[in-house]
Order: structure tokens, then sequence, then C-alpha cells
């Protein structure tokens, strides 16, 4: 389902990030946020990846706790694979990290200090109304338009016929290149059917960079030279 806003937080901060997704909702603007829209015995991974990819804007609760965050540098990732826009929200005076500067230093930030956080709450709602332009997120196409397309059908491939132990050896390469969300982007890949080098090309997207993305799919074409 489609929402306006994802929020990425780590959390030390969950008490400022979720009174601002009260805030925002009061404004009529729709909010992802973990672990309340996690489904019931879903898979987080998954949850998550889905949750950015249907978001219009990323709004990353900013401070020294997600500074340190691992989750909160692995949603930040997605997001700017995904060219989903990210507004950090800082609610203490810190610089981000080396990793996470690398991905936030184009981005416009929005300072929530001093205390009290209400104001700064109320001003970035301010924002939102005008940045958002009015549009419900159910008028959104449910996927980003920078996902990845669906791989044309193949008519000589009806039942996806790789093995698990050949999307074990995929799931691994992609792996190396984009962390543990690997995992889900292969067994959704996978649901679409094809051969190995259908779903290789097909998840390739998945990787920033020309050359990781050739070296990716010779290591998938030396894997189904094994077979």
């Amino acid at each position: 389902m489609a929402h306006d806003l994802f929020v990425s937080y780590s959390q030390p901060d969950r008490e400022a990030a979720f009174a601002l997704v009260q805030r925002l909702e009061a404004r009529g603007i729709s909010v992802w946020i973990a672990p309340r829209d996690v489904s019931p015995a879903a898979d987080w991974a998954a949850e998550i990846i889905d949750a950015i990819s249907s978001a219009r804007l990323m709004i990353l609760v900013f401070s020294g706790s997600s500074n340190d965050s691992g989750q909160v540098r692995r949603e930040v990732e997605r997001a700017v694979h995904k060219q989903l826009p990210i507004l950090p929200f800082r609610i203490e005076d810190v610089l981000p990290s080396k990793s996470l500067e690398y991905f936030l230093s184009t981005q416009h930030w929005m300072d929530a200090f001093p205390a009290p956080l209400e104001p700064h709450i109320d001003r970035l709602c301010d924002y939102l109304d005008t940045t958002l332009g009015g549009y419900a997120a159910h008028d959104l196409p449910t996927e980003h338009p920078t996902s990845p397309s669906p791989a044309p059908a193949d008519n000589t491939h009806h039942s996806g016929d790789v093995d698990a132990a050949h999307l074990r050896l995929l799931e691994t390469e992609l792996a190396r290149r984009i962390g543990p969300v690997a995992g889900h982007l292969v067994r959704r890949a996978a649901q679409g059917g094809g051969d190995l080098d259908v779903l290789a090309r097909r998840l390739a997207p998945e990787i920033d960079g020309e050359q990781e993305r050739r070296i990716f799919l010779e290591a998938c074409w030396r894997i189904g030279k094994g077979k």
C-alpha cells in the first residue's frame, strides 16, 4: 500500500519519532513506521523494502543514536538506491558519520533543536504540506518508478526452474554487493519465474555501479555453467 512518508529512526529516538508521526497523521499525511506497520509474522526485511519502495519521501529522525545504527544505514542505502528523497530531521546537534555522510551529503536538512521539539515538528509539517502538494498517497503508483521492471515473459521457462542450491548461490553473490536484503530480493525475483540468467538480469539493477553489475552477472553465469 502506498503512503506519503517512510520514517526511519533508531530505537532510543522512538518517543520523538512517534510524536512526529502522530502530528503528521493529524495533518492527513500517511506515514509508515516500524514496528507499528509491520504485519504480524511478516518478513521484516521484506516489509521494510516494500515500504521504502512505495513511499514518496523518507524522514530520517537523525541523532547520535541513528548515526551509529546499522539498521538506519541500511534503510538510507535502500532509499538512495531507489532515488527516494530523504529529509534528515536532526534532533541533536551532531554530524553524520562517514558511512551516512556519503548518502546524506546532498540532502536538505532540517534542524529540530533547541528544545522543545513540538515547534520544530509543526515547522516540518508545514514544509511537508507544501512539498507533498496535497496529493494523497493512494493516488501514487505502488512501485517507485526506479524499481527494476519485471523481466519479459520467456515462453521457454514456465516453472521458474532454479533449484534451491543455485538460489542460495545467487543470493550470496547479491549479498556481497547490497547486504542482507539480498535474500528478500532473490525470493521476490524467483516468484516471477525464469532460469538463472533471467533472475540474474532481473536482480542486477539493484546493484549500484555498472562494473559491479557486470561482475555480478559474470559470477551468476559461472554458477549456471557449474550446474
